[in-house]
């Protein structure tokens, strides 16, 4: 049973040098409370794996605003031209994934694979270093999976084994990242009694979290 914690003890969990998934499309489903916690712990030196860095200083944006982004693995950053400037100017090394290869590396390693082979990429700068396999005549680039010590995840509604449920798009990444870390701290705007989940409509299983914390609406 996943412990339940304030957010800045939550956040405190979160290490300086950690590699941290935090979930999200543009803030929609991003766990904006803990995030907010997580920069007034000072951290440092985080990798960052994320669909995208949010806003100019809302959601994820607000790490890169702290300096607190060593290295980001993510799929975009051009809602936020604090971060291009920021890769610009060497301050963060920016990992340019594919969306759905990104989606797909995060949830092999959830599943225990070791990769997956996808056309996407091949012949672009994105095949650079990777190994190249042939198909029935198609040539695919293996993708290693992508896991991480701490995943930042956001639900609607958290039990108190840690059961979730998500509302419409915040599901997002966050279910794959549930899988792909450590340690997986949950904010949740509610948090009821075991029982009051029907067992039908858990995404996510509380195996799978930690830390429970409960963050804003």
């Amino acid at each position: 049973m996943p412990k339940i914690l304030p957010l800045k003890e939550a956040a405190s969990k979160v290490r300086d040098g950690s590699r941290v998934m935090i979930g999200g499309f543009m803030t929609c489903g991003t766990p904006v409370s803990l995030v907010r916690e997580l920069v007034a712990t000072g951290v440092r030196e985080l990798t960052v794996i994320c669909n995208d860095t949010g806003l100019q200083g809302d959601g994820i944006g607000m790490l890169v605003s702290a300096d607190a982004i060593k290295h980001l693995i993510v799929s975009h950053i051009g809602t936020n031209p604090e971060t291009g400037q920021k890769m610009i100017e060497g301050k963060i090394q920016v990992d340019l994934v594919p969306q759905g290869t990104l989606a797909e590396k995060i949830r092999c390693a959830g599943a225990g694979l070791g990769g997956f082979l996808t056309p996407t990429g091949v012949g672009t700068v994105v095949a650079e270093g990777k190994e190249h396999i042939e198909v029935d005549g198609r040539t695919y680039l293996l993708e290693k999976p992508l896991s991480a010590d701490f995943a930042l995840i956001k639900a609607w509604k958290a039990d108190r084994k840690g059961n979730l449920i998500y509302r419409k798009s915040t599901r997002n990444f966050n279910p794959l990242m549930a899988m792909a870390a450590e340690c997986v701290i949950a904010e949740v705007e509610e948090i009821v009694e075991v029982g009051e989940i029907d067992p039908d409509h858990v995404v996510t299983p509380g195996i799978f979290i930690d830390f429970l914390t409960k963050g804003a609406n």
